[in-house]
């Protein structure tokens, strides 16, 4: 792919790779052993402009591609997928903005990432995972304030973020109509960040809940139109859904890879190295095929965006896809380390722990699948 890349964007590819190796895969088994957020590397990202890619020149950021954002998620997740998905939720957290936003608002959270700070998408309750739309949340209109109550969990930042978009709804009788979108500053009276997830895998990442208790904002803070912030965060995960989540998964499978074609060359049994064994060798093969085949739907997906083209079909299999293939390249990396393979002490079992996500957040591959066949009747009638 760096081959087709103009040179500009080589250069480019090559910072995030050596940001990656030299910064994040050195702290990633530590801080994955521990289970928390790398704050002093995540600042050192900042810094460089990493989590400001997408950002539009005009507000300060580098107004990158589509394309060059998954390419950026892609090399941070073949060091760790944790970090990737905290650099992943700052862009997910600002599309509602860049999408819907007042210039005002898009100012506000353009300066909080360029000043190295963070942002967290809550849209996510206990009871309104995959369907998104019967979420509990409330803001009730007070004057020129929103009064926002409820609780969102699985939070990726949600304890470390500076801004916050919320989805809530106001008025649970419209269903996905009554569902607003709002920018919650941290520090903002009645906004509190529960318990802490001790999560499977991802572990770099901070997830948590946010609790909102008569959380008190102004109705300048509304992000588009009453009622319209369930297709806006419908929006957000169409566009996000290859550049962060697929690619990150591409990532995991890259690291699978070049893993097990070290091991494998180095490993002997019966006297020569495992490579030269045909079942190591198609095991390897049918890795490289299914991570070439993902990789090439996610930066299809966003070609398409990069173009002007939003295909929720495209999008939704590309991160379908690529979930479900880093979930099998790295069973096939710990069954080519064998019972290494199943120990702490050699890296591959964390890319199983940090893949199993991918077929999870952003819509599960099963809601993926609603959104393909959906697409499909709607493409067919």
């Amino acid at each position: 792919m760096d081959a087709l890349l103009r040179q500009e964007e080589k250069e480019m590819v090559e910072l995030f790779r050596q940001f990656a190796e030299k910064e994040v895969r050195p702290i990633s088994a530590k801080y994955d052993e521990k289970g928390e957020f790398p704050a002093e590397v995540f600042a050192k990202a900042a810094e460089i402009g990493l989590t400001t890619l997408h950002l539009p020149e005009k507000y300060g950021g580098s107004g990158c591609s589509h394309l060059m954002q998954a390419m950026l998620i892609e090399e941070l997740a073949r060091a760790d997928a944790g970090f990737a998905t905290a650099v992943g939720a700052c862009d997910l957290a600002s599309v509602p903005v860049l999408i819907a936003g007042t210039e005002e608002q898009k100012k506000k959270v353009a300066d909080v990432l360029l000043w190295g700070g963070l942002t967290a998408f809550c849209l996510t309750e206990p009871e309104a995972g995959s369907d998104a739309a019967s979420l509990k949340t409330t803001a009730v209109k007070d004057g020129d304030e929103y009064v926002i109550n409820g609780s969102k969990c699985f939070i990726t930042n949600g304890g470390v973020a500076d801004i916050y978009t919320v989805f809530a709804t106001v008025d649970r009788s419209l269903g996905a109509k009554g569902i607003t979108a709002f920018l919650v500053e941290r520090g903002t009276p009645g906004l509190s960040v529960g318990k802490e997830e001790n999560k499977m895998g991802i572990r770099l990442s901070n997830t948590t809940e946010v609790v909102f208790e008569d959380v008190r904002v102004p109705a300048s803070n509304i992000i588009g139109q009453i009622g319209k912030g369930f297709g806006i965060a419908m929006k957000t995960l169409d566009i996000t859904r290859g550049s962060d989540g697929g690619a990150g998964a591409v990532g995991i499978c890259q690291c699978a890879i070049d893993l097990s074609i070290e091991y494998a060359k180095t490993r002997k049994t019966f006297g020569k190295p495992i490579i030269a064994n045909q079942a190591i060798q198609f095991k390897l093969a049918d890795m490289e095929i299914k991570t070439q085949a993902a990789r090439n739907l996610v930066y299809h997906a966003c070609r398409l965006m990069d173009a002007g083209i939003m295909d929720s079909v495209i999008s939704a299999a590309a991160k379908a896809y690529a979930g479900d293939v880093a979930v099998e390249v790295a069973l096939e990396a710990i069954q080519i380390f064998g019972g290494y393979g199943y120990s702490r002490e050699y890296p591959v079992e964390k890319l199983l722990r940090d893949a199993k996500i991918f077929q999870i957040f952003e819509g599960t591959g099963e809601v993926q699948r609603m959104v393909i066949a959906a697409g499909l009747a709607k493409k067919h009638n």
